[in-house]
């Protein structure tokens, strides 16, 4: 069995007109919707074998945030370069490659790639995800490769306003 949370970062600045898109950090928002999000993961005592987080700024900042609610070392989260603009089937690939010894991880990416992508492999179809949405999904295989709606199953949809 394997588990897969998607996340979708946190609430993001737009203040700084001097950064380029990957180096906006999170807004106010943000910092405090992401770590909310992490404890309401500890709440439901997920364990997670990997983190994995686009390279962008603010998917980072969530990922660090989300980390250190749930006690997962910071200096293992791992930094995917191609989440950052995948299109679904860069993210499928992505997924699919991951290490089969991990069995259950988190993905912190962006939209609308990610609305998609959890519809691709969902069961139940979901509206566009707000920002620190997770939705998990647990796949009936041991291989990431073989991930599959066919194999999926819907396990939990929440938000920052859901609590």
């Amino acid at each position: 069995m394997k588990t897969l949370y998607l996340m979708r970062h946190a609430k993001s600045s737009w203040s700084f007109d001097d950064l380029s898109d990957q180096e906006r950090p999170l807004n106010d928002r943000g910092r405090d919707d992401a770590p909310h999000m992490g404890r309401a993961l500890a709440a439901r005592s997920i364990q997670l074998d990997l983190l994995v987080s686009s390279p962008a700024v603010r998917a980072m900042s969530t990922a660090s945030l989300v980390a250190k609610e749930i006690s997962y070392p910071h200096d293992r989260i791992q930094v995917i370069e191609g989440i950052y603009g995948a299109e679904v089937a860069g993210l499928l690939a992505i997924v699919r490659q991951l290490p089969d010894a991990a069995a259950s991880v988190l993905m912190v990416a962006h939209n609308n790639t990610l609305t998609e992508f959890v519809n691709l492999l969902s069961p139940n179809q979901m509206p566009e995800l707000p920002t620190s949405a997770i939705v998990c999904l647990k796949f009936n295989t041991e291989h990431w490769a073989k991930l599959d709606r066919a194999n999926a199953e819907f396990y939990f949809y929440d938000y920052p306003k859901n609590n």
